[in-house]
């Protein structure tokens, strides 16, 4: 259980970490990636983003 934590909790600092750069590079403006403003708070769902890193990261296990 607490590798479980400890991995989620590593994930999510590599996420924030890699945001700005991937957000330079396009991503989270892709069609498909929403964002609206919802009870004075701004929302984004990356439906898109998260479909294409997730075949980029399926594609490098798949070479690895």
């Amino acid at each position: 259980m607490i590798r479980w934590i400890i991995v989620i909790f590593l994930a999510l600092m590599l996420i924030s970490w890699f945001t700005p750069l991937l957000n330079r590079l396009g991503f989270g403006k892709l069609p498909g990636d929403f964002r609206f403003r919802l009870f004075g708070r701004e929302w984004f769902i990356p439906l898109t983003t998260t479909l294409l890193l997730s075949v980029l990261a399926a594609g490098v296990s798949k070479l690895l």
